[in-house]
C-alpha cells in the first residue's frame, strides 16, 4: 500500500489479535448491522437506475463503440470481458468490463489488482485512469445486477478470502453493487479490505438519497483526478 495515502483512509474495524504467542495473525470485526428496508428509496432508485443506463448507452454509444476498436486493434481477444461477481444477498451475476489486460491475464489464478500491473494492456492503462473500463456495465445496471451507486462488487473468491479475517464483509451484500460507491470515492484500489468496508458499511446504514449524490458528485472529482485508479 502506497505510503502517502491520507489519514483519513486508514480508518479500520476494531483489531481482534488471534494465535499461540508463536503464530499471530491480526484479524478485524466489523461492526454488525441490518439489511436496509426502505421499499420507497428502492424503487425510486431502480427507477433512477433504469433511466440513467439508457440514456448512457444513447451518449456514450459511439464512444463505446471506438473503445471496443482500439482494444481489438492493441491486443488479442475480445473487446468485452465478463467475469461472475456476486450481487445483492450473494446472487451471482456476470459483470462486463472493456477488456484492459492481456487475455491470459489470471492463467495462475484471480490476482487483486496492483499498482503498475505489468497484465494491463496499453489501451487498458488509459481505459482504467478514466475508469472508461467500466461503461458496459451500463448493461448490468439495466438488468438490476447494479445500481449507480453502491459497493462495487466482488468475486465470490474475494469474499471469501476477505471474510477470513475480516468478519463482516460480506456485509455488503445486503444492498445492490453499484458502479460509483462511498469507498471507491474515499480511496478506491488504494484501501485495503479492511479499510474499505467502514465505507460500505457507512453507505448502507444511510442509505438515502443524499449518499447517493454525495456519491455521485465525488465521483466526477476522483475520475478527473485519477485518484486510486489501477
Amino acid at each position: 500500500m502506497p505510503n502517502n495515502i491520507e489519514k483519513p483512509f486508514r480508518r479500520r474495524p476494531p483489531i481482534l489479535v488471534q494465535g499461540d504467542g508463536k503464530n499471530i495473525r491480526t484479524e478485524y470485526s466489523v461492526e454488525t448491522i441490518h439489511p436496509p428496508h426502505k421499499s420507497l428509496f428502492c424503487t425510486m432508485k431502480r427507477l433512477i437506475d433504469l433511466v440513467s443506463s439508457l440514456l448512457g448507452f444513447i451518449v456514450f454509444f459511439i464512444p463505446m463503440l471506438i473503445i471496443a476498436l482500439c482494444i481489438r486493434i492493441d491486443s488479442p481477444g475480445k473487446a468485452i470481458y465478463k467475469q461472475e461477481r456476486l450481487g445483492k444477498n450473494g446472487k451471482p451475476f456476470m459483470l462486463y468490463k472493456f477488456r484492459s489486460m492481456w487475455i491470459d491475464a489470471e492463467a495462475n489464478g484471480a490476482v487483486w489488482a496492483s499498482e503498475n500491473d505489468e497484465r494491463i494492456t496499453r489501451v487498458g492503462k488509459f481505459l482504467r485512469h478514466t475508469r472508461m473500463d467500466e461503461l458496459p456495465q451500463l448493461w448490468n445496471i439495466f438488468l438490476g445486477q447494479m445500481s449507480i451507486v453502491g459497493p462495487r462488487p466482488e468475486r465470490s473468491f474475494f469474499y471469501d478470502q476477505f471474510e477470513e479475517y475480516v468478519h463482516g464483509f460480506k456485509q455488503r451484500l445486503y444492498v445492490t453493487p453499484g458502479l460509483t460507491g462511498w469507498a471507491q470515492v474515499n480511496g478506491g484500489y488504494d484501501l485495503l479490505p479492511e479499510e474499505k468496508i467502514i465505507f460500505d458499511i457507512e453507505y448502507i446504514k444511510e442509505f438515502s438519497f443524499c449518499m447517493d449524490i454525495k456519491c455521485f458528485y465525488k465521483t466526477f472529482f476522483v475520475v478527473f483526478s485519477r485518484k486510486g485508479a489501477r
